[in-house]
């Protein structure tokens, strides 16, 4: 169901890029976005996650429980809904309605795990580490929360897109992306380790966490930068980001005497797409780094192929591709069908056209060069491959006995499939 989303919301990013080149009478591309961004976020993220954290850290008598089971469901039920009605109206009565049902529904995915966690004795066995990256991922999932509730306030005040109206959605973006999904993947990073007994600092772990939690907070000011507040907001901003280029040094550290030892838990197609979503995040570091300096901030804000650029790079180029990479490594995933394998090899070909090309003509507005010739067509052009490829990489899927599921700690719950060796 997860990856169904995926293809919805490469469907509808294309449909997106079509409106530049022939707007479609009827449809409101700020609607439609709004369709895209949730779907993306709430369709195929949190799900994917949602069942990564389940599988990993909880034992099976407690992960599955009918609670689990109806949660996903009702939350899917949540964004079929929020999927045909924010198209059709935006930010109204029945959106808002879904929307606010899958924060709920979020809050309490967030007590019933931790509440099963400590059951479970997870924060004092050998995934200590790990779950210390998972809780603080819940942690800003439940912070981000507070960007949409604040939207309903701002609006019926009259603020509807004002500078405040703004903070608020980019609040929740920050908590998101930089917390919820940074924190969760490099939970179940640091879980890999701790469960395939690759040795690793854990005293620089640690560290790594704490940079990292700390620095996130401050981190949202850059979010802010837009409005040209005062120096101290740059200051602390700055400060921030800086933390997080010590942390991303530190965990290039954590990770480079056991690289070779970690590459051998991927194999073919999948090496390359790990290694994809370690250069994104690096570059996503780098490019919050450049982000303090006033210049860049407003040069940011005033080009939006920057933003969607970056905003792609973290979600697709990050997120995306090390969840992809890690459900294949635990076989719930496969690679096996060469449809499959055409089908991710499209996916990235598009990415990587698409990144190009927006930050391409990004640069070209900030050297007043002009628009590039064809651009909307072009960009539509290689946007096609993106809904194609995935659709190719989720069709041999249907085929595909997920059997790493039912293990846990190499030990077989279920006799129905065989172990992997």
């Amino acid at each position: 169901m997860a990856l169904l989303n995926l293809v919805v919301v490469a469907v509808l990013g294309l449909l997106l890029r079509w409106l530049f080149v022939a707007p479609v009478a009827g449809l409101n591309f700020k609607y439609l976005l709004h369709a895209h961004s949730h779907v993306a976020l709430l369709g195929w993220l949190y799900p994917a996650l949602f069942i990564a954290l389940l599988v990993t850290f909880l034992p099976p008598e407690l992960r599955d429980k009918k609670t689990y089971t109806w949660h996903f469901w009702l939350s899917q039920g949540a964004v079929l809904g929020m999927l045909l009605s924010f198209p059709v109206q935006g930010y109204a009565a029945v959106s808002i309605t879904f929307s606010t049902a899958h924060i709920l529904l979020s809050y309490w995915f967030i007590y019933r795990f931790l509440k099963d966690a400590k059951q479970a004795n997870i924060s004092q066995g050998k995934h200590r580490l790990s779950f210390l990256f998972v809780k603080a991922a819940l942690f800003f999932l439940a912070i981000s929360s507070l960007g949409p509730w604040a939207m309903g306030p701002i609006m019926a005040l009259g603020h509807s897109g004002s500078q405040l109206y703004y903070n608020a959605i980019y609040f929740y973006l920050h908590f998101q992306y930089n917390g919820w999904f940074t924190f969760a993947v490099m939970g179940l990073l640091i879980w890999l380790l701790e469960h395939n007994q690759i040795s690793f600092n854990i005293k620089y772990g640690r560290l790594f966490f704490r940079l990292m939690f700390w620095a996130c907070l401050p981190a949202y000011l850059l979010s802010i930068l837009w409005i040209k507040p005062d120096a101290w907001v740059y200051f602390v901003g700055g400060t921030a980001v800086l933390v997080q280029v010590v942390a991303l040094i530190l965990l290039l550290v954590i990770l480079w005497p056991v690289c070779k030892q970690v590459y051998t838990l991927f194999s073919g197609w999948n090496r390359n797409i790990l290694l994809l979503a370690m250069v994104a995040f690096i570059l996503k570091t780098l490019m919050q780094f450049a982000t303090a300096l006033p210049y860049i901030a407003d040069l940011a804000y005033k080009l939006r192929h920057f933003i969607i650029g970056y905003l792609h790079l973290v979600l697709i180029g990050f997120v995306s591709f090390f969840i992809l990479s890690f459900f294949v490594q635990q076989g719930w995933l496969s690679f096996k069908s060469s449809i499959s394998r055409w089908g991710m090899g499209l996916f990235i070909l598009a990415f990587a056209g698409s990144e190009a090309l927006l930050f391409l003509q990004g640069t070209l507005f900030w050297a007043k060069v002009g628009a590039m010739p064809y651009y909307n067509e072009l960009l539509f052009g290689v946007s096609i491959l993106l809904p194609l490829g995935i659709l190719l990489f989720f069709i041999p899927q249907l085929r595909h006995r997920p059997h790493s599921v039912f293990k846990t700690c190499g030990r077989l719950v279920s006799n129905e499939v065989p172990a992997r060796s």
